[in-house]
């Protein structure tokens, strides 16, 4: 990685949606979205670490598909703010159809969107606001194309990254790719919003972009997340962690999660001719 900057892409979100919108023929209306910025002329966040990534714009949104995780099981759940940005409707996965999402938090400080009212799940994922040492392995979960996949990475360490042109920069995690199940080396397409687990079996971060030069994973850094879920007031929840006893374990979980619905795809709409 260079410092300075390395022409780093968000996951580009798969555009091809799946599922029947809700299941009804009248779409619901737009998500109250707010914005919640912890920054101030007197209280800047501090800077993380000395890499620098430059993150692609995206560009307009689109109808797409990313991942969401839950992070309380009275119905708060996380993704990338990427991902919900600009979207007329958003909806969680639920069967065959998409259940829509009413309300979203999307964070000003990183890249990062918390639905506080959207689903209850019989399962939530533990958190952990501590960012893991260099070093430590990560577990990656979400639907790349579409499809289950679980990635396995290495710390690096905290960075910065800004999107575009923009002035503000963004605390992050950099990981290095290890590998992936079920085996593959194509975009990750899709995984944006999803999880990140350190091997003592907390969730450190979200999913939010990558490098032009494959195998480098940028995720927001926990205490970006911990601040926006403390402040909307709507996490409670503290499952308990279990360390991962290796690979097959972590897959385990992967599909434990998947089955129990705690790890779902997120649908993205936008109206024709919307932008921004």
């Amino acid at each position: 990685m260079a410092r300075g900057g390395c022409g780093c892409l968000p996951f580009a979100l798969g555009g091809l949606l799946l599922l029947a919108w809700f299941g009804q023929e009248a779409a619901p209306p737009p998500p109250r979205v707010e914005d919640y910025d912890p920054r101030s002329p007197r209280r800047p966040m501090p800077q993380t670490g000395d890499e620098q990534f430059v993150i692609d714009d995206p560009g307009a949104p689109a109808d797409s598909m990313g991942t969401a995780f839950a992070i309380d099981r009275d119905g708060a759940w996380l993704t990338a703010e990427h991902v919900t940005h600009g979207c007329s409707r958003v909806g969680l996965e639920e069967g065959r159809f998409a259940r829509p999402v009413a309300r979203i938090i999307e964070s000003r400080e990183a890249d990062a969107s918390l639905l506080p009212a959207a689903l209850p799940s019989p399962q939530a994922l533990p958190f952990s606001p501590t960012a893991p040492q260099p070093g430590t392995p990560g577990f990656h979960m979400g639907f790349p194309a579409g499809e289950p996949t679980l990635v396995m990475s290495e710390l690096i360490g905290s960075a910065n990254a800004r999107r575009g042109r923009s002035d503000v920069t963004q605390p992050v995690l950099a990981w290095a790719e290890q590998g992936r199940l079920p085996e593959g080396d194509g975009p990750l397409s899709g995984i944006s919003g999803g999880p990140v687990l350190a091997e003592d079996g907390h969730v450190v971060g979200i999913n939010s972009a990558s490098t032009e030069r494959r195998g480098r994973i940028l995720t927001v850094a926990p205490d970006a997340i911990a601040r926006m879920t403390a402040a909307s007031k709507a996490v409670d929840d503290r499952p308990v962690a279990y360390p991962f006893t290796g690979l097959a374990d972590a897959q385990s979980r992967f599909e434990g999660w998947l089955s129990s619905g705690a790890i779902r795809r997120i649908f993205c709409d936008v109206d024709e001719g919307r932008g921004g």
